[in-house]
């Protein structure tokens, strides 16, 4: 066993990463790896409540121990796995099912969301909070690194471990949420928080045209150059903030005193945001050649996933009484 603290973090598939989600969580995942006992998760399970055809999913699902590797993680560090390959997921969600209120589900912010556009909600859906709290719990995780808007999942976890713990004894350890507070929230281009949802992101594994395409058309005032801007206000600056550290103080300087306008500023952020995509896409390609290799990483993977996970059922069930022993 390792003195480490545990972390678990997961990503579901369905879609390709942009610069939020590395800033937000993925990033995070690199730089904490030396440090932690690590469980990265493709949560393909809760792809379903979205995606219902089969080849797409299988693809999704590499693309994401693609991106997984590219970033940096290192598989003799941490344990890399497909929620489907550890079928102790679902047989406690059934557990947890059996001791959440219907009223409890029914704040969370997925379900509210679709309720408030009218949208018919699947059972999947309206349960994925406990599905993602047995993510979490099943493997006592000391942190869980996500963006601002899992927070809420985190909480859910907690909750459902409290309670469980209350009824059945002491079973679970309550996870601490660790958001990286600069990040929380990165803006799209056009303004709002950068989401799929918004069709407003800059794809992390972008080739170089389609990076200055995203980057060109980032939303700004009307301000010309020899106008003075705030960096406060202004999207352009705040993603300067994450990608152009070394030039920040003149480029605040310039915009304040109107020196720069903001094609200049763009350029500036495209060449500085491709400085750190493009070793990333490269990466990415190479591992694209030898997916038997990426395929064996998950299958191990998988299975250290699962010896952890069978272990801790072995407890949930002697304590909920399903187990004779």
């Amino acid at each position: 066993m390792t003195d480490k603290k545990r972390l678990l973090s997961g990503v579901k598939p369905t879609g390709r990463p942009h610069i939020g989600n590395y800033l937000g969580a993925m990033k995070q995942f690199v730089n904490l790896e030396d440090s932690h006992e690590s469980f990265f998760m493709i949560a393909n399970y809760h792809a379903l409540t979205t995606l219902h055809n089969s080849d797409e999913l299988k693809e999704n699902t590499i693309d994401v121990a693609l991106d997984y590797l590219a970033i940096g993680l290192d598989p003799e560090k941490s344990v890399i796995f497909m929620q489907s390959q550890v079928p102790e997921h679902t047989e406690l969600a059934w557990i947890f099912n059996c001791i959440t209120t219907m009223p409890y589900l029914m704040r969370a912010h997925a379900f509210k969301d679709a309720e408030a556009k009218n949208k018919e909600v699947s059972v999947g859906t309206f349960d994925y909070p406990m599905l993602m709290a047995t993510d979490i719990l099943i493997y006592d995780p000391d942190i869980v690194p996500v963006g601002q808007d899992q927070k809420q999942h985190v909480e859910f976890a907690r909750d459902t471990a409290s309670k469980f713990n209350r009824i059945f004894g002491e079973t679970f350890k309550l996870p601490e949420v660790q958001i990286q507070e600069e990040v929380a929230v990165v803006p799209g281009i056009d303004g709002q928080k950068m989401s799929k949802s918004y069709n407003n992101t800059i794809s992390l594994f972008a080739s170089d045209d389609e990076l200055r395409s995203s980057v060109m058309n980032i939303v700004t005032d009307s301000k010309g150059e020899g106008e003075s801007k705030d960096p406060e206000t202004s999207n352009l600056f705040t993603l300067h903030k994450h990608f152009s550290g070394d030039k920040l103080q003149d480029l605040e300087k310039r915009y304040r005193d109107g020196s720069i306008g903001y094609k200049e500023s763009k350029e500036i952020l495209y060449e500085d945001i491709k400085s750190i995509v493009a070793p990333l896409r490269e990466r990415r390609e190479n591992l694209k050649n030898d997916i038997g290799s990426v395929h064996s990483i998950l299958k191990n993977g998988g299975e250290k996933a699962r010896e952890y996970a069978s272990k801790k059922m072995d407890e949930v069930r002697k304590k909920v009484g399903v187990s004779l022993e």
